[in-house]
């Protein structure tokens, strides 16, 4: 009976790795970002709100492209990671998790935005009446409150990254066991006509599609009957 190779679970373990580092440094900055696009009466409201949710709309392999112009060798992020000793960043791992996290921001940054505008001025209020200080605020009454939020936001965020193709692609390229991820190894199972290999790797994702979902699913539904 065919199984996973090597090379397959090398693909598997970098996917699981890169999903993990881009929630927990998008939960890290989209957090202010939402908390801000939630609370500011700002005219930059509208332009700032629409450039993090440019990923959406626009296709990953035109993100991939700019991105892999910007931290190039010519480009102002390569000049810049060059001048600190860095190198360039495409077809490094450093580069995918930060291609992954603008292509993903959208799917932390949205749901934490409508948890943050869920909570209303009330709580607010009444903390302030309390002397409560902004961060005090914030980790006592705000991130109680938005805990759902966190719960969709971290979900759909790793669960974004680990089907990404596009992007990771462009960025990454396919360098067995560094820059290789799920979706791409697919791809190559594909090209070389390996459907059974191919069949093991869809599957997986297909069952891992399926319980993201019926996690996130299950969570809202606590969370309404709980309310």
């Amino acid at each position: 009976m065919l199984s996973l190779d090597s090379i397959d679970l090398a693909a598997i373990g970098l996917t699981l790795k890169l999903a993990t580092v881009t929630t927990v440094l998008l939960l890290a900055i989209g957090t202010p970002i939402a908390w801000w696009l939630a609370r500011t009466r700002s005219r930059l409201k509208g332009p700032i709100g629409a450039v993090v949710a440019l990923p959406l709309v626009l296709p990953p392999t035109v993100l991939g492209f700019y991105l892999l112009v910007a931290m190039g060798p010519n480009g102002f992020v390569g000049q810049l990671t060059q001048s600190l000793g860095l190198g360039t960043l495409p077809f490094t791992f450093a580069g995918l998790v930060v291609a992954s996290v603008f292509y993903s921001m959208p799917f932390v940054v949205q749901p934490l935005q409508n948890a943050f505008e869920a909570i209303g001025e009330r709580p607010l209020e009444v903390a302030a009446t309390l002397r409560a200080g902004p961060w005090d605020t914030f980790f006592s009454v705000v991130l109680p409150l938005s805990k759902p939020g966190f719960v969709t936001a971290g979900i759909l965020g790793f669960a974004h990254t680990v089907g990404e193709f596009g992007v990771v692609l462009m960025i990454g390229g396919n360098i067995p066991e560094k820059t290789r991820v799920v979706s791409v190894q697919i791809y190559d199972h594909v090209e070389a006509m390996e459907y059974a290999q191919a069949h093991w790797l869809a599957g997986g994702m297909l069952v891992f599609s399926f319980l993201v979902l019926l996690a996130l699913y299950t969570s809202r539904l606590k969370h309404n009957w709980r309310g």
